[in-house]
C-alpha cells in the first residue's frame, strides 16, 4: 500500500491564468468571489462546461440507498450554502453536490470583514464563515424542487447538517436531529458535520458522549424510516492517528456508512502566517493543495482499519493522478471546492487527467 503520496502539479493553461487575473482585479473581495461560482456554473457551457460521463454507484451493505454519480468528484459543502441552481453545477464535469452546511435556522454566520482569505504562493483559501446560511426549512425545499432533474443525470445531491453554534447545552441533541430529519427527506445523501473550525463553539468529533448520543439518535431515526438512506460523518483532519481511529470504532457501533476526511484544517495547527479572520483573531480553516499529504495518508489509514467504511476524501484534490491515487487506496469519491480558485473548469480537466494520463 502506497503512503507516499504525490502531489502532482499542473501548468497554467490561459483559463487558469485568466483566474489569476481576476483573483487580482477582486483581491480585496474574497467572499464576492465565492459566490460568483454558482454564476460561473450556470454559464459553464458557453465555454465547453457539460455533464460527465464517468458514471458510478456507491453501494452499501446495510441496504441504503445507493448513491449514483456522473463521475467521482463532487463538489464540497460550503461552495453551495443554500441549494441555488444546484442542476447548473453538473455542466462543471462533477458527479454530485454537497449542499450546506445547514443549521436549524438562519445564521448569518461571522461577522467580522472579512471572513474569507487566499493565499496565492500556497495556493491556499482559508475562511471563518462561521456556518452562514438560509436554515435547514429553505434550504431542503429547493433541493426539493431539483433533485428531480438531479437524478436523472445521475447527479447526486448530499445535504450537510450542523448543530447550531451557541445553542443552550439541554437543546443541543434536539437541535441537530429536527435539522438532520428535515435535511433527511429531501436528500440523496446525509453529511453530519462534527468538525466545523470556524465557530468559536468546541467541536463535536471531540466530544464523544455527544457523538455517542446524535449518533444513537440518527440509526433509530433510519431504522424507521420509510427510506434508508446514507449517512457520512464529517471529521476533522488534523484528529491524531489513535483519535481517529478511536471515533471510526465509536461510528461503526451506530451504524454510519462513510466519513469524509476532511472539513478544513485548523489554522493554528499549521505553520502558516495569515490574517485573522474573526474577533478572537485566528485565520480559520484552511484548505488548498498544502493539505493534500494529510489528506492522502488519513484515507489510506482510515480504509487500512475500517474497509467496510464508505471513504470520501477532501482537502488539496487539484489533480485527476491525486483523484486516480485515492481511488486505489479504497476510496470511493472525492470532494472538492478551494481547486474552482485557480483551476479554469478544475473538474473537468481532472476527469481528463484520470482517464489519460
Amino acid at each position: 500500500m502506497n503512503t507516499i503520496p504525490k502531489n502532482h502539479d499542473y501548468a497554467l493553461d490561459f483559463g487558469d491564468k485568466l483566474l489569476a487575473l481576476i483573483r487580482f482585479v477582486f483581491k480585496n473581495q474574497a467572499e464576492f468571489r465565492h459566490s460568483c461560482l454558482g454564476l460561473y456554473a450556470k454559464l459553464s457551457p458557453l465555454w465547453g462546461g457539460k455533464l460527465a460521463s464517468k458514471e458510478m454507484t456507491v453501494n452499501f451493505s446495510d441496504g441504503s440507498k445507493p448513491i449514483n454519480l456522473c463521475s467521482p468528484i463532487v463538489l464540497a459543502a460550503g461552495a453551495n450554502k443554500n441549494g441555488k441552481g444546484i442542476n447548473s453545477y453538473a455542466n462543471l464535469g462533477l458527479g454530485g453536490i454537497t449542499v450546506g452546511t445547514a443549521t436549524r435556522n438562519f445564521r448569518i454566520g461571522n461577522t467580522h470583514k472579512p471572513r474569507v482569505g487566499l493565499d496565492e504562493s500556497n495556493r491556499l483559501i482559508h475562511n471563518s464563515m462561521g456556518l452562514n446560511n438560509d436554515g435547514i426549512e429553505k434550504i431542503s425545499a429547493r433541493v426539493e424542487k431539483q433533485i428531480g432533474k438531479a437524478n436523472k443525470n445521475k447527479f447526486a445531491v448530499g445535504i450537510s447538517v450542523a448543530e447550531t453554534p451557541g445553542i443552550a447545552e439541554e437543546n443541543r441533541r434536539q437541535d441537530l436531529l429536527e435539522t438532520f430529519s428535515i435535511a433527511y427527506k429531501a436528500a440523496d445523501y446525509l453529511e453530519v458535520n462534527v468538525s466545523c473550525p470556524n465557530t468559536g463553539e468546541e467541536r463535536l468529533d471531540l466530544d464523544t458522549c455527544f457523538m455517542k448520543e446524535i449518533f444513537f439518535e440518527i440509526e433509530n431515526f433510519r431504522k424507521n424510516a420509510p427510506c434508508r438512506k446514507a449517512v457520512y460523518a464529517k471529521l476533522s483532519p488534523d484528529l491524531t492517528d489513535k483519535q481517529l481511529l478511536s471515533l471510526l470504532d465509536l461510528l461503526a457501533q451506530f451504524g454510519v456508512n462513510g466519513i469524509i476526511l476532511g472539513n478544513t484544517y485548523p489554522s493554528d495547527k499549521l505553520s502558516y502566517s495569515l490574517p485573522a479572520l474573526n474577533e478572537k483573531g485566528t485565520s480559520g480553516g484552511i484548505s488548498g493543495r498544502v493539505i493534500y499529504e494529510n489528506t492522502f495518508k488519513k484515507a489510506v489509514l482510515a480504509k487500512k482499519h475500517f474497509p467496510n467504511f464508505s471513504l470520501v476524501a477532501c482537502g488539496g484534490i487539484d489533480h485527476g493522478l491525486k483523484v486516480k491515487d485515492l481511488l486505489s487506496e479504497g476510496v470511493d469519491f472525492v470532494q472538492v471546492y478551494s481547486v474552482f480558485a485557480f483551476r479554469w473548469m478544475a473538474a473537468q480537466k481532472m476527469i481528463y487527467e484520470l482517464d489519460f494520463k
